[in-house]
């Protein structure tokens, strides 16, 4: 399990992302860290499209920063956005999480609490090897 420490950090780096979102269509600024297995962080950020479906995941983009960094083994990601519900990753995000077998997802709320998931609640009957 996280430890508490290791959360605060990587809801501080995802914070610090989400100020460079570009959101002009949805106005809903995500930003995410991801914490590798050498505990390494990496960050990403929404950046939308006028195409919608070009339009890229503060999740997804946080890990294939890593993935470009040669990172491949990850220990935990931290996902943080506006409003105040639970920010969840979406459909697409959940499956490169699955790709990389990221154990634990931080979820939080506008006012930074935060509660853990498994990857297994958040997609239960992934698709995979």
């Amino acid at each position: 399990m996280i430890e508490d420490a290791a959360v605060a950090i990587l809801i501080k780096k995802a914070r610090e992302a989400q100020q460079n979102a570009y959101a002009p269509y949805s106005h809903f600024s995500v930003g995410a860290a991801v914490l590798t297995e050498d505990t390494r962080i990496y960050t990403g950020c929404n950046v939308e499209n006028a195409s919608y479906g070009l339009t890229m995941c503060a999740e997804r983009n946080a890990i294939y920063n890593a993935v470009a960094g040669g990172c491949r083994v990850f220990r935990a990601l931290a996902l943080v956005g506006t409003g105040p519900d639970w920010i969840t990753p979406c459909g697409a995000c959940r499956q490169v999480m699955e790709e990389f077998h990221i154990p634990e997802i931080i979820l939080t709320k506008s006012n930074d609490t935060y509660k853990i998931v498994s990857l297994r609640a958040l997609l239960p009957h992934a698709f995979g090897l």
